[in-house]
């Protein structure tokens, strides 16, 4: 009689715990079959994989962009798009003051500029004149972790982040719409492009690709160099085995090299110059201010 009247209970808590079993069971099942997409609360998580699928070191990549330092910044990279050559004051680094400057440049690194311009047929007033420009002679290098800027703008193919960027131009500088779409196809090209060029030339160099500063378009290094032009036409001004932008150095080798590629040699006609000085910045306003600084500086 015992046996008999503690079976039913016997019976209710074997189905109780086999529907415990179940139930654990078929969650687990459940959450087997959800993919891990925890690294894609990222804004950059897309870009990762992108630069992986590319041949890119995963561990390495997944280092890289798990540093809190890299990350998505529209604020920053929203200058890009309002950006005008035509209001830039050039007439600022012919005055006088930037003249004296320039000269007690040429004076200081006379010894490179020298064999620059022996080794290259570039004349040193133009080398001068571009790294006053530039970078006031190395003395403001901008801000910007580049490969912020850089990686930002590879994302821009995302249509959920460029439309981050576009909410970041106040509104009374927005360009238009369409006007914006566009350069954001072109510059999203063109940005994942010069990240990978960076990457790889920071290897290459040993530096800390998050290390390195410059402007709001990406440009770094005393010369103002494009990672892409770093890689291919930086040159070792000092002999010391490395290319490191920020010195004087191989600034001066490195803009004198950007030229010979671009046709500059000696006996150059007016004409010629400007053409071969328009490759290293699209504007006519910059290319005449790097003319008339040269002829103040002979």
């Amino acid at each position: 009689m015992k046996n008999s009247q503690s079976s039913p209970k016997f019976i209710l808590s074997v189905v109780v715990l086999l529907i415990i079993c179940f139930s654990v069971n078929f969650c687990y099942a459940q959450q087997a079959d959800v993919p891990d997409v925890s690294g894609e609360t990222n804004d950059l998580y897309r870009l990762t994989q992108r630069l992986v699928k590319d041949g890119f070191d995963p561990e390495k990549i997944k280092a890289l962009f798990d540093n809190k330092a890299v990350f998505f910044d529209p604020g920053d990279v929203s200058l890009f798009f309002i950006h005008s050559e035509s209001s830039l004051n050039y007439d600022q680094f012919s005055s006088p003051k930037s003249i004296v400057n320039a000269q007690k440049y040429m004076v200081t690194y006379k010894e490179s500029l020298d064999k620059a311009q022996e080794e290259f047929s570039v004349d040193k007033t133009i080398i001068t004149a571009i790294l006053m420009v530039e970078t006031r002679l190395g003395t403001y290098l901008g801000n910007r972790t580049v490969i912020n800027t850089l990686s930002t703008m590879a994302a821009l193919t995302d249509q959920a982040l460029a439309e981050r960027v576009w909410h970041a131009i106040s509104d009374n500088k927005k360009p238009g719409r369409a006007i914006f779409d566009k350069k954001v196809d072109q510059k999203s090209r063109w940005g994942y492009e010069e990240l990978k060029a960076l990457i790889r030339y920071a290897d290459r160099e040993g530096i800390d690709p998050v290390a390195i500063k410059g402007s709001y378009a990406g440009a770094m290094g005393i010369p103002q160099f494009m990672p892409s032009n770093a890689l291919t036409l930086a040159k070792d001004g000092n002999k010391d085995g490395r290319v490191d932008l920020f010195d004087h150095d191989d600034a001066i080798f490195s803009v004198a090299n950007y030229l010979k590629h671009y046709g500059w040699k000696s006996g150059l006609s007016r004409q010629r110059q400007h053409e071969v000085l328009f490759q290293y910045n699209h504007s006519n306003y910059y290319v005449d201010a790097l003319l008339k600084i040269s002829d103040k500086l002979k």
